[in-house]
């Protein structure tokens, strides 16, 4: 039987990650990283001078993957509540003789386990920031190419005033580019974590300090004022941001689905072959817009997860801490799987300017009832205004209903009317909106 690999590997988990962000996330992955953890450990102790380079030498060249299965470790993780337990076991054994005294030394397990999960996380998010980038660029693009296209507004499920499809599509790009700057902060704000048994690092003696200062060094994470074996903030940030990618991603697929609908019709998701149905030929399903919402429906119960795991006790937590490990892994799988599947619908999205006009067209004018009722205002008054336009929006033709009101009519001409019955002259900002954003999300530091 093979080992298992990465969270991608299976008839079910395909559909919520990508293979590249979960190539970092999977067994594989974090066997790699924990080795990493024990390698650098013993280089950062022969730099303080607390163990020879030559047993340095000797650990570093048995740290790696290969040599050791992650199936049997995790198997023999159970006796000791954590699989670094078994690694240093077999690691000790793997090294000669004169170097088995100074293997993990001044490390306890969780800090191992919580170092390798913060280069699991950075080495992970590189793929996904990428696939937020091209998210925020596809987006801004739609929203450049159709600044000015003219589609209705929805609020509260239903038609309500007229603005672009670029406005929409910037709003994107922002929401995307907020996520990505926030996940892109709290990444690399994963620190190495070294502190012993109870964060005071008295297996190393006065080189503690020296040593965790290196340790982080070599892995090229932050280093730590202390252990933060219990003050678990730099994972709350990570999950945070993650959750908040997964909320970006979701609300594009939201849009996107509903834009889709067969009776709005004013979008579609690209890609030849997608979207079909096992019983109905005619079928285009939007399917990464389903599948992008379904990562974005189960995130917020691992983001409860992990912030519900985060007041722990004491100097050592006993399953708060162990709580977060597959929860915080699993969020990742789910934004990287989100972020890339909207990079993919953004970049082939099919816009309908023609049908988005259609449907704004479909009332006879009463998307435009705030705009006939602003003109009226001035000679009126606002109560009075909106009260006349409430009445003629009731009837079966709204503007022959307000050409037919005398009391409009003294106020308003036809033309008058036709103005403000026109969707263009009632955008308000929304071209210098979007330049704006445009102008934000380009000039955003990658």
């Amino acid at each position: 039987m093979r080992p298992s690999s990465s969270p991608s590997d299976g008839l079910l988990s395909g559909l919520s990650g990508t293979p590249d962000v979960d190539a970092e996330l999977g067994d594989p992955a974090l066997l790699r990283a924990l080795l990493d953890g024990e390698a650098a450990l013993a280089r950062a102790g022969a730099d303080a001078g607390v163990l020879p380079g030559s047993a340095a030498d000797a650990i570093v060249a048995r740290c790696r993957p290969e040599r050791y299965d992650p199936v049997a470790l995790g198997r023999a993780a159970d006796a000791a509540g954590n699989p670094v337990v078994p690694l240093v076991r077999e690691l000790t054994a793997a090294v000669p003789a004169p170097a088995r005294p100074w293997v993990h030394l001044g490390a306890t397990s969780q800090d191992i386990l919580d170092t390798a999960l913060s280069l699991v996380a950075v080495r992970a998010l590189g793929p996904l920031l990428r696939h937020l980038d091209a998210a925020v660029d596809a987006a801004a693009r739609l929203a450049a190419t159709h600044r000015d296209t003219v589609l209705v507004g929805r609020t509260l499920g239903q038609q309500a005033a007229p603005t672009t499809f670029g406005l929409k599509a910037a709003g994107w790009s922002t929401g995307l580019a907020q996520a990505r700057d926030r996940l892109r902060q709290a990444g690399a704000g994963q620190p190495a974590q070294l502190g012993g048994a109870v964060g005071t690092l008295a297996a190393l003696g006065p080189a503690g300090p020296r040593v965790a200062e290196r340790f982080a060094a070599r892995l090229g994470l932050p280093a730590s004022p202390l252990p933060w074996h219990t003050c678990r903030q730099p994972r709350l940030d990570l999950t945070a941001a993650l959750g908040a990618a997964l909320a970006a991603t979701g609300k594009v697929a939201l849009d996107v689905g509903l834009l889709a609908q067969t009776e709005i019709g004013e979008v579609a998701e690209g890609g030849t072959g997608r979207g079909g149905s096992s019983a109905m030929p005619h079928k285009r399903n939007p399917v990464d817009s389903i599948l992008i919402g379904a990562a974005a429906r189960r995130g917020p119960g691992l983001v409860a997860t992990l912030f519900g795991a985060v007041v722990q006790e004491h100097e050592r937590s006993a399953g708060g801490w162990h709580a977060e490990w597959e929860p915080l892994c699993e969020l990742l799988h789910l934004a990287g799987g989100a972020a890339g599947r909207c990079a993919r619908l953004l970049a082939g999205l099919q816009v309908r300017p023609e049908r988005m006009r259609a449907n704004l067209d479909a009332t006879g004018g009463l998307v435009l009832a705030e705009a006939v009722a602003a003109r009226l205002a001035p000679a009126v008054g606002r109560s009075a205004a909106h009260d006349l336009v409430t009445r003629a929006a009731a009837a079966p033709s709204f503007r022959a209903a307000l050409l037919a009101d005398p009391e409009i009519r003294a106020h308003l001409s036809e033309a008058q009317l036709d103005e403000a019955l026109d969707p263009h002259r009632w955008l308000g900002s929304a071209g210098p909106l979007v330049d704006r954003a445009l102008a934000a999300v380009r000039g955003a530091g990658r």
